[in-house]
């Protein structure tokens, strides 16, 4: 049985944190990923610290801006080290500020090479989350997550397959192609068209139309250590965190 993670993002509308921890704990969660707003004060870190404590749930991984780690790589490597972070994730691009070619999407790559070499002196790893445009293709028909992780061969990939799926890729070829540099998978579901409009589209893990268990089984054989259950809008953060629990138990 592989210990879950759990994106905590997926439960920023059900405050407070420290009974979501408690929930998650409870039906049986090892792990959290944690987000900007969670790091981003001394009040915030405080309570997350408590909540961790109090739970014995851990924190391997946690999205964090570019913006952050370029500007105050030694703040973020503290913030680390407080809370056992193993590898910070790089989550979104801001639309205004994503390369629209080849050269620009190199340059981004590049600027994750050098935030990944900061990380590395000091033990920690720098991984990149996907959403549906970097799966994209461009005008000579390259992909962005491809640019990226062909320029910063040391940065890890976080995947988050259900946004590639949305983008009509093939979930699998990445898998194929990267392997164990998959270092965190999402578990994200897609309901059927026209369903769950009130939660963007999306679904429970295993209450889609996604095939987890196929996907599940071959991203663990590549070599993913960590699994996230994230739901980007849930109308029921206990019922998302349940269900989805459950699911990756029949996997």
């Amino acid at each position: 049985m592989t210990a879950l993670s759990y994106q905590l993002y997926s439960s920023r509308m059900f405050p407070p944190l420290e009974d979501t921890l408690s929930m998650l704990a409870g039906i049986g969660y090892a792990h959290v990923e944690g987000y900007g707003a969670l790091v981003a004060d001394a009040d915030a870190m405080d309570a997350l610290e408590r909540g961790l404590q109090a739970t014995g749930l851990t924190m391997p991984s946690c999205h964090v801006g570019l913006a952050m780690c370029e500007s105050d790589p030694d703040g973020v490597l503290r913030i680390a080290e407080r809370f056992g972070i193993e590898t910070v994730v790089i989550p979104f691009i801001m639309p205004d500020d994503r390369p629209t070619d080849v050269s620009g999407w190199l340059a981004y790559g590049a600027r994750l090479s050098a935030v990944a070499d900061k990380l590395a002196a000091a033990g920690r790893g720098l991984a990149y989350h996907n959403h549906d445009f970097e799966f994209v293709p461009l005008a000579d028909g390259s992909l962005p997550m491809d640019l990226i992780l062909e320029t910063a061969p040391e940065v890890l990939f976080e995947y988050d397959v259900a946004w590639a799926v949305r983008a009509d890729a093939d979930p699998i070829a990445p898998i194929d192609r990267y392997g164990a540099r998959i270092a965190i998978a999402h578990l994200k579901d897609i309901a059927p068209d026209g369903e769950a409009a009130d939660e963007d589209g999306w679904a429970d893990v295993g209450h889609g139309t996604m095939d987890w268990p196929t996907l599940f089984n071959a991203l663990k054989a590549a070599g993913t250590r960590y699994f996230a259950a994230e739901h980007d809008n849930p109308n029921d953060h206990r019922r998302f965190a349940q269900r989805s629990f459950d699911a990756t138990q029949t996997f």
